[in-house]
């Protein structure tokens, strides 16, 4: 900022110099009608001057006649001294009046700094050049310097009753906290407290929010760094950034670093293009040596945050460095429970809200999706001019980010509206009368994200692992839109695609990875081959004769091909019911799970079959 302020300064006063050695030039350059002391002198004589002005040695006449002139009396002598000298009668002088200005101390002193202009102007443009210099010297030299974040522990901002759904995980860390509070304890009795804690779990889990809650319960510096910010393009200075780290950290001890997303500079060595040379490599060499370096009494946590530990290097994970490893998976329902109750707090809520059906209808989202999640029920509730949150907005947020937005802009003929309410209560249907398959919450034909219409159907508990016979209804339920497409018209649309491509993968996940087809036995098909510098699957490697690959699509064949022909014998089967619930969806565009239950336990009236097109 002063720096700054110096340039503009100087900038500034040099342009003034300018103006004014300009400004002093025009005035000085054209006198009005010139005259010489001699004709003065006649003109006093002959009384025709009315009065002299004197400005230093200028001399400004004004005639009586109302016309002027200037001259200049170009001796030291003064004025009247002047005058008498060439021949002015002191009578004719006597006549005339003679204001007479004091010399303006300005007026030297601006003539001076115009006569030292161009000095000053080559004088500041070589200031501006050093000061230049000098700043991209400073630049330089903290080019090395560690760019991590440090947070004060004196008022937590986060503290382990902002983290909810994550007991196992808190439990874990809580020892952490302890030992940074009364490190006596555990030094006493031998123990030695874990050098590095590695929280591991998918995207939005809350590892960064843990970690910050750790650093405030235990009221301690927080050092925060995400691990892309230790590598440039430059080889050495990523291992520079780290010991400038280590080395804050040392002075400010007891304290928690905390390196988000490490994979980015703790991916297994040698495995990159660039060799074993590179980097990256040596940043993470840096930081096994500085890990190395501690002792016990160095009260120093690292804890670090990845979602791929696959591919750390093993240097990383071995006893001595991150030798304790917190997993932060996706929660439960109870956990998910308990994560709205911290993201609505300070958030009014109406009476019609249940938050448990809020929990068991949000499996699999994580925490950032739940907060997500209420913030956009926020939005709508305030766009609708509402009060609090209620629970039409809460189901509204929940399909906006499993969905995306509704489209009720598009246009839909009378044709394809009839194509797509068949086609989501076949979907509807198959599941319904399917025993394994998930009970359906909503029927719709408003168009959301890319799908024309849709069915929503949810758990009524969370699920870890899946049945052969679940899976098998899985495949019925997903080709029951397409089967309703035959029954109805006898032919079929391009709407099924994206059914088609997942009753695939379900198939051919059971016979190649769960081992569920009788034939070919409890076997796996094809190594998934990673190349760990890019940290995702490239290909499937086969290491399967020609024989078995064309078993395997044999048995994926006959699995879909067995779902599609039991979708459509259950529709047959129900076709009242398919009839009464695309009726209902031509007329309302969306049923909900207690209209749905009592459509399907219903007498179905006769309904006139409609025909495509």
């Amino acid at each position: 900022m002063s720096g700054r302020w110096m340039r503009n300064s100087l900038v500034f006063f040099v342009f003034l110099i300018v103006v004014v050695s300009l400004w002093r030039f025009v005035d000085d350059s054209s006198p009005e009608e010139p005259m010489s002391l001699n004709d003065l002198v006649q003109q006093i004589n002959a009384g025709q001057i009315e009065k002299i002005e004197v400005d230093g040695d200028i001399l400004i006449v004004e005639r009586k006649n109302g016309s002027e002139a200037v001259t200049r009396k170009g001796t030291e002598q003064g004025v009247v001294e002047t005058l008498r000298a060439l021949g002015a009668t002191p009578e004719a002088l006597q006549n005339v009046e003679m204001p007479i200005n004091r010399p303006s101390q300005w007026g030297n002193i601006l003539s001076l700094l115009s006569g030292f202009l161009p000095l000053l102007l080559f004088g500041g443009l070589i200031f501006i050049m050093l000061r230049q210099a000098q700043g991209s010297n400073n630049q330089a030299m903290n080019f090395g310097k560690s760019r991590a974040r440090m947070f004060s522990g004196d008022k937590p901002t986060v503290t382990f009753d902002d983290v909810a759904g994550a007991e196992e995980a808190k439990q874990e860390l809580a020892e952490i906290v302890e030992f940074l509070k009364e490190p006596e304890k555990f030094v006493a009795l031998g123990a030695r407290i874990p050098k590095g804690v590695l929280m591991v779990g998918p995207p939005g889990t809350g590892k960064t929010l843990m970690a910050r809650a750790v650093a405030g319960e235990a009221g301690t510096p927080f050092f925060s760094i995400s691990g892309s910010e230790f590598v440039e393009m430059f080889v050495g200075v990523g291992a520079s950034r780290v010991r400038d780290l280590f080395e804050q950290a040392k002075r400010n001890a007891p304290c928690i670093i905390f390196i988000d997303e490490i994979d980015a500079v703790g991916r297994q060595r040698g495995a990159g293009l660039g060799g074993s040379h590179d980097e990256r490599e040596q940043t993470l060499n840096q930081i096994l040596v500085e890990m190395d370096g501690f002792d016990s009494e160095t009260n120093i946590i690292i804890v670090a945050a990845t979602n791929r530990p696959d591919i750390l290097d093993p240097a990383l994970l071995r006893p001595g460095r991150f030798d304790r490893r917190v997993t932060l998976d996706r929660p439960d329902v109870k956990g998910r429970r308990a994560i709205l109750d911290v993201h609505i707090r300070g958030k009014p809520l109406a009476k019609d809200v249940d938050l448990d059906a809020v929990a068991r209808g949000t499996p699999g989202m994580a925490g950032a999706d739940l907060e997500n999640l209420v913030n956009e029920a926020a939005i709508l509730a305030a766009r609708r001019n509402k009060k609090a949150l209620g629970g039409a907005e809460l189901q509204e947020a929940i399909e906006r980010l499993m969905m995306g937005p509704e489209r009720r802009s598009r246009i839909m003929s009378e044709d394809e509206r009839q194509l797509t309410a068949y086609h989501e209560a076949g979907h509807a249907v198959t599941m319904y009368f399917s025993e394994m398959a998930d009970p359906v919450h909503k029927v719709t034909i408003i168009p959301r994200g890319q799908a024309g219409g849709y069915v929503l159907w949810l758990p009524d508990e969370d699920r870890t692992l899946e049945s052969y016979d679940r899976m098998k209804d899985q495949l019925v339920g997903a080709l029951g839109g397409r089967a309703a497409e035959e029954i109805i018209w006898g032919d079929v649309s391009t709407g099924a695609s994206s059914d088609l491509q997942r009753v695939t993968q379900i198939a051919r996940a059971m016979v190649t990875r769960y081992g569920m087809s009788k034939r070919l036995g409890p076997l796996t098909y094809g190594d998934r081959e990673e190349m760990i510098f890019l940290g995702r699957e490239i290909s499937e490697q086969r290491n399967y004769s020609e024989k078995i690959a064309k078993q395997i699509d044999e048995e994926v064949k006959q699995l879909v091909v067995g779902a599609y022909e039991c979708a459509l014998g259950l529709l047959r089967a129900n076709r009242d019911k398919l009839e009464l619930l695309a009726q209902r969806l031509l007329e309302v565009e969306t049923v909900d799970r207690s209209d749905f239950e009592r459509l399907m336990s219903s007498a179905a009236p006769e309904v006139e079959e409609l025909s495509f097109g």
